[in-house]
């Protein structure tokens, strides 16, 4: 794969006093993705778990449901992945007849949005966790989150299985882009043969519609973050049996979406 260029900053900016310096700067490169010969997306993102991103943009999309639908192959030159993918599926997807919008946050970028309406209906899919289990989940989130201690400048997402009997935490990502982290540990769990149905998305930012399209492909049962979702992502959520969990460290959480008469 090809490396990044080198920098002319002056690299990764020391800490003082365990605060972050005032030249603290977060990496961001173009990277992107063909999908049978064409040009799909280029991600303004932070420079790993590339093959990772790639891999989770396309099941989030739509290209793909399992591994062995796609072949990738790097490019060796620049920053960006060729994918094959059975034609019938890019017929789909095209066939969905998405809207090109501008994203929410993501300023002159566009995006492909999905009618919430074209969601197909599913019951609660689980029970979301207490207030003493988010906080846990999300202080070891954020225990993780290496260049937001230096940068305090990311984003960051994990998957979360509340079945394991050591580190709920499987997959962690940190991006540039709130989405990107999301798709890089999607694809890590399929880069590594891990069924995610059922459980559940940490994010650090707003839980917006396209965030929640690709929670709700991957079969997630909850989203949580610190910040609030938008009313398209409830919807998303309430057709789909997700439960979305605003002010997640809060003292009172917000449940939207598919939420029992009883939740909170």
């Amino acid at each position: 794969m090809a490396t990044v260029p080198h920098s002319t900053d002056r690299g990764q900016p020391s800490k003082r006093g365990g605060r972050m310096s005032e030249d603290a700067v977060v990496e961001e490169v173009p990277v992107w993705l063909q999908v049978n010969g064409r040009p799909v997306v280029t991600w303004m993102c932070t420079p790993d778990l590339l093959e990772e991103l790639a891999i989770g943009w396309l099941h989030g999309e739509g290209y793909i449901d399992t591994l062995e639908q796609v072949h990738l192959r790097p490019c060796a030159t620049d920053l960006g992945f060729w994918a094959e993918v059975p034609e019938q599926r890019v017929a789909a997807v095209q066939a969905e007849g998405r809207k090109p919008v501008l994203a929410s946050g993501c300023g002159a970028v566009s995006t492909f949005l999905a009618d919430p309406a074209t969601v197909e209906a599913q019951p609660i899919r689980g029970t979301p966790p207490a207030l003493d289990e988010l906080r846990a989940f999300f202080k070891a989130l954020f225990a993780r989150g290496e260049r937001y201690k230096d940068t305090g400048g990311i984003h960051a997402a994990a998957l979360v299985d509340r079945e394991a009997t050591t580190d709920p935490l499987i997959a962690h990502a940190e991006d540039i882009g709130r989405h990107n982290a999301v798709d890089k540990v999607l694809g890590a769990a399929l880069l590594g043969g891990r069924p995610v149905q059922g459980m559940g998305l940490l994010v650090t930012g707003r839980i917006s519609a396209e965030l929640a399209f690709k929670a709700a492909r991957a079969g997630l049962a909850f989203v949580a973050t610190p910040s609030v979702p938008s009313t398209l992502a409830v919807e998303i959520a309430r057709r789909s049996g997700m439960v979305l969990i605003g002010r997640a460290v809060s003292g009172h959480p917000q449940h939207h979406g598919a939420v029992e008469p009883s939740a909170p």
